[in-house]
C-alpha cells in the first residue's frame, strides 16, 4: 500500500507511536555514572552525620535518591576492591589484588564494562584503575579510557597544574559532551581522593583548588576510641601490623592529626565539588532526567581510631563503605530513603546491569540493588556478608570472616592463638569486647565459624597461598 493511500489520522498515531515506543526505550536503558572514592567510610558524609566533613553534592544526591546505611566492602583494599565491584565476585573468587595476575579473561568478559558494551553501551573510564587486566580486553571494554593516578596529585594539562579530581571531572564532562545523541553511556569515574600520597609524609593529603581556605580555624575532633588503653587491648600481630605503622605517619601526634585532618577534609571537599560539576555538566547537555547516578567508596578507612591508620582489617571502620544511588525518575515518595538492608561491593556489577536491562550473570555473588531504590522490599535478603584479605604480606594479617546484623565473625589465618574475634554489635556497639572465650557466647560462636565455612566453600574453598618462586642465583 502506498503512503499517499493512508488515512492521515493513521499515519499521526504510527508517528505518535514510535516517539512513545523511542522514549520507551531510551527511559529503559538510561545512561548511567559510577563514581567511587578512595579511603572513605561510611560516615564521613554530611548526609551520614559527619561533625565536620562537607559533602554538599553527596548530600543532594541522598536527598534525591537512597542512601545504603549498611554497606560493606569483603575485600578492604583497593586492588581487591575494585575488581569486586567490576566483576560482582569477592577476592576467593577473581583471585586478584596486589603481586597477583590480571584479572581472567573470564572474570573480565563477565564484568559490567564488557557487558554493556556488548549490548550498545558507550562505555568509559577515568581516574585509578587499580585493576590488572590485558590490553585488548581493556581496549574491548572502554570506548574511552583513561586512567589518572596520583604520585602526583597535580599534574600539568592544557589547563594548567591540575588536581586529579578536578582532571577527572573534566574527562567525564568531555565524555558527556561528545556522547553521540541516542546513545545510552556508562561513565566511571574513580577519583584517587581521598587517598593519601604515601610517599610525602609532609603533604599527605593534597587538595583540590576548589576547597583552599576550609577548615582553616577548625579544631578537629580527637578521634572515636583514640584510648591508648584500645589499640593495647588488640593482639601483637595487630599491635605490629600496617595499621600501626602507618598511624605514627598521620596521626600519632596532635599537629599531624590537625594538619592531615583538615587536609583529609579538603581533599572530600574538593572531590565532592567535582562530583557537582559532573552533574552539572549533565543537566547542561540535557541528560539529567535519564541518568542514574551510584556513588560508593572502595574501602573503609582509619583515622586515628582504635590506635590505627589503614584499613584492612575486620573492624566497623575498615569495612563499612558509603554507597548513594540516585534515579531520577523514581516517584518522589520513594526518594531521600535510607535504607537499613544489607548491601556489599558485590552488588555494584548486578546493579548496573539491572539498570541497563542487561541479563545478570548467574555466577555473580551480588544482587540488583534497583528494586530497593525503588521501594519494593524483597522477601528474602542476606542478613549477613563475607569479609575476607587474603593478601601475601607480612605486615598485612589475612582474615576471612562474617560480617552478621549482630555478630562479626573473624580468624586471622596465619593466628590461630590469639587471631578470633566475636563481636556482639547489640552489647558492644564499638567492638571493644572479644567474646570468643565468653562461655555465654559458646552457641553464637559455633553459628558464626559454621557461617564463615559455608560462606568460604561457596566462594572457592579453603585459602591456599600459592608459594612464591625463588629467584635464581
Amino acid at each position: 500500500m502506498k503512503w499517499k493511500t493512508f488515512p492521515v489520522a493513521l499515519i499521526a498515531l504510527v508517528v505518535v507511536s514510535c516517539v512513545f515506543s523511542s522514549a520507551s526505550r531510551a527511559a529503559d536503558r538510561p545512561n548511567i555514572i559510577f563514581f567511587l572514592s578512595d579511603d572513605h567510610r561510611a560516615d564521613v558524609m554530611g548526609c551520614a552525620g559527619h561533625a565536620v566533613a562537607k559533602t554538599p553534592t553527596l548530600d543532594r544526591l541522598a536527598k534525591q535518591g537512597t542512601r545504603f546505611e549498611n554497606m560493606f566492602v569483603t575485600t578492604s583494599i583497593c586492588a581487591a576492591s575494585r575488581a569486586t565491584l567490576l566483576t560482582g565476585l569477592v577476592e576467593r573468587t577473581h583471585g586478584y589484588t596486589f603481586g597477583k595476575p590480571p584479572v581472567s579473561e573470564n572474570h573480565w568478559t563477565h564484568s559490567y564494562p564488557a557487558l554493556l558494551k556488548k549490548a550498545g553501551y558507550r562505555t568509559g573510564f577515568t581516574g585509578k584503575f587499580g585493576v590488572a587486566v590485558t590490553k585488548s580486553l581493556q581496549r574491548e571494554s572502554f570506548d574511552v579510557f583513561q586512567p589518572v593516578g596520583r604520585n602526583p596529585f597535580f599534574r600539568k594539562t592544557d589547563k594548567g597544574l591540575q588536581h586529579e579530581a578536578d582532571i577527572s571531572a573534566d574527562n567525564a564532562i568531555a565524555f558527556i559532551k561528545e556522547n553521540p545523541k541516542g546513545t545510552p553511556f556508562c561513565m566511571s569515574v574513580s577519583f584517587n581522593s581521598t587517598h593519601a600520597e604515601d610517599g610525602d609524609k609532609i603533604d599527605h593529603y593534597p587538595w583540590p583548588p576548589s576547597a583552599d581556605g576550609l577548615f582553616l580555624r577548625k579544631k578537629m575532633p580527637l578521634p572515636k576510641l583514640h584510648d591508648p588503653k584500645v589499640f593495647e587491648s588488640h593482639p601483637a600481630f595487630m599491635r605490629n601490623s600496617m595499621n600501626r605503622a602507618r598511624y605514627h605517619w598521620r596521626w600519632d601526634t596532635d599537629h599531624k592529626y590537625q594538619v592531615n585532618m583538615r587536609a583529609y577534609f579538603r581533599m572530600l571537599y574538593g572531590m565532592d565539588a567535582a562530583i557537582g560539576r559532573v552533574l552539572d555538566a549533565l543537566e547542561k547537555q540535557g541528560l539529567a532526567r535519564n541518568t542514574v547516578i551510584i556513588f560508593s567508596g572502595d574501602n573503609g578507612y582509619y583515622m586515628g581510631e582504635r590506635g590505627f591508620a589503614g584499613k584492612w582489617s575486620h573492624f566497623e571502620e575498615s569495612l563499612r563503605v558509603p554507597l548513594i544511588i540516585y534515579d531520577p525518575r523514581v516517584p518522589k515518595e520513594h526518594q531521600g530513603r535510607v535504607e537499613k538492608l544489607m548491601a556489599a561491593n558485590l552488588d555494584v556489577s548486578p546493579t548496573i546491569l539491572a539498570y541497563a536491562g542487561i541479563d545478570i550473570p548467574k555466577h555473580y555473588q551480588g544482587r540488583a540493588l534497583k528494586p530497593l531504590v525503588e521501594g519494593n522490599q524483597p522477601v528474602e535478603w542476606r542478613t549477613d556478608v563475607f569479609g575476607e584479605h587474603l593478601m601475601e604480606r607480612h605486615d598485612i594479617p589475612k582474615w576471612e570472616g562474617v560480617r552478621g546484623q549482630r555478630y562479626v565473625y573473624a580468624r586471622y589465618l596465619d593466628h590461630p592463638k590469639d587471631g578470633e574475634f566475636l563481636h556482639d554489635l547489640e552489647k558492644d556497639p564499638k567492638q571493644l569486647k572479644n567474646f570468643v572465650a565468653d562461655p555465654a557466647y559458646s552457641d553464637a560462636l559455633k553459628t558464626m565459624r559454621k557461617r564463615c565455612d559455608e560462606l568460604r566453600d561457596s566462594y572457592g574453598g579453603v585459602y591456599k597461598p600459592v608459594p612464591r618462586k625463588r629467584r635464581s642465583k
